[in-house]
């Protein structure tokens, strides 16, 4: 009940976070593997070759 109107107008919207977590979970696994690099640099590299493909486009709001 308390967040009745705010479930509703996700709904109403369209907006789901699922992309954001999914592109979350593949940061994550790529950290998984990029367990024992030395070097902090690498890891982050890792991350922005294997993931910076065209930018996130949320879904606009339906009115």
């Amino acid at each position: 009940r308390r967040r009745r109107d705010d479930i509703l107008t996700t709904i109403r919207l369209g907006y789901s976070n699922a992309r954001i977590e999914a592109f979350n979970n593949k940061i994550k696994v790529t950290i998984r593997m990029a367990h024992g690099f030395r070097n902090t640099d690498n890891p982050i590299a890792m991350i922005k070759l294997r993931y910076s493909g065209p930018p996130i486009h949320l879904p606009t709001p339906i009115l």
